[in-house]
């Protein structure tokens, strides 16, 4: 790289800083990841009478990782400066590998209503991770909507799942801690930088070793393609991976991480809805009241700002 390519290396950065968006445009844009990601978790069930744990990661973050590279080259979109490299290494290491792979592993011995209880404690803790990282601090009535609103999702869920833990918990907490930082981070970077590009550029640092993790664990794995199984695969690629952290990024950068974590409150409700019409799990009658004090926790964390 030349003196004159350093130079005006900043320069190309700034240009492909995503534009403002509207507190109501951003909102949308983080529902709209918060629905994609709610079928993530069945759709991983879906994935798994296919493929093994390991190669349903590994498949899954290559075929990511394409469609992104393919997006970046197709826009000729130019390589961030060395700086966000560190934070992109977070993202991928965080929502593109390690929740992943931790929750498939999980789900292996856990339902997906049980396993919803992590979904239910992730916006509380990426809310948490965001002010340390950040240095923003939200108000009390945001922290005690937020604590509320987990405190539902937790309770419901659990009691939904039987009130039990799992031979699979150790992985969801990990999956828990992870990718709060991971989102922390990605909404840091989708500031300077479009939402799409951040998880692009996560995606395509991580295409070795995918690839590499795809041949390995397919040789390892059986395969038993099935209507399911191929279904879950390309949407936990394309869909939850990255349409769903695409919109979830754009989202974050225009009304800021806590308030956007929030809304990730309605997230666990909706993958229970999911697991009911597609995987035929039950469904107790609790659920309307959970909803509607979720509904107002979100409202609550909404008003009173980050």
């Amino acid at each position: 790289m030349t003196a004159q390519d350093s130079a005006t290396r900043p320069t190309s950065i700034a240009v492909t800083a995503p534009p403002a968006q509207g507190a109501g445009g951003g909102t949308l844009l983080a529902l709209l990841g918060v629905v994609a990601f709610s079928l993530t978790f069945p759709s991983t069930v879906w994935g798994l009478e296919s493929f093994g744990p390991w190669s349903l990661v590994a498949v899954r973050s290559t075929l990511a990782a394409l469609i992104a590279g393919a997006f970046l080259l197709a826009r000729r979109v130019p390589v961030p400066d060395r700086r966000h490299w560190g934070g992109l290494a977070v993202v991928a290491g965080g929502v593109v590998l390690g929740f992943p792979l931790l929750t498939t592993l999980a789900l292996r011995t856990s339902t997906t209503s049980h396993a919803a209880v992590v979904v239910g404690l992730l916006p509380l803790t990426t809310a948490a991770f965001a002010a340390v990282r950040t240095g923003r601090r939200p108000s009390r009535a945001f922290w005690a909507a937020a604590l509320a609103g987990a405190a539902v999702v937790a309770v419901f869920t659990l009691q939904q799942s039987g009130g039990g833990l799992s031979a699979g918990d150790p992985y969801l907490f990990g999956a828990l801690l992870v990718c709060a930082a991971g989102y922390t981070e990605g909404g840091r970077l989708a500031r300077v930088m479009p939402g799409w590009q951040v998880i692009g550029w996560a995606l395509v640092l991580c295409l070795p070793a995918a690839v590499a993790g795809s041949a390995v664990a397919l040789a390892a794995e059986p395969v038993r393609l099935t209507a399911h199984g191929v279904i879950g695969l390309v949407w936990v690629a394309a869909g939850s991976t990255f349409f769903g952290l695409y919109v979830w990024y754009r989202g974050m950068a225009a009304i800021g991480i806590a308030r956007a974590s929030q809304l990730q409150l309605a997230q666990p409700l909706l993958t229970l809805v999911w697991s009911v019409l597609l995987l035929g799990e039950p469904l107790s009658a609790a659920a309307p009241l959970a909803a509607g004090a979720v509904l107002v926790c979100i409202a609550v964390t909404q008003r009173t700002g980050s």
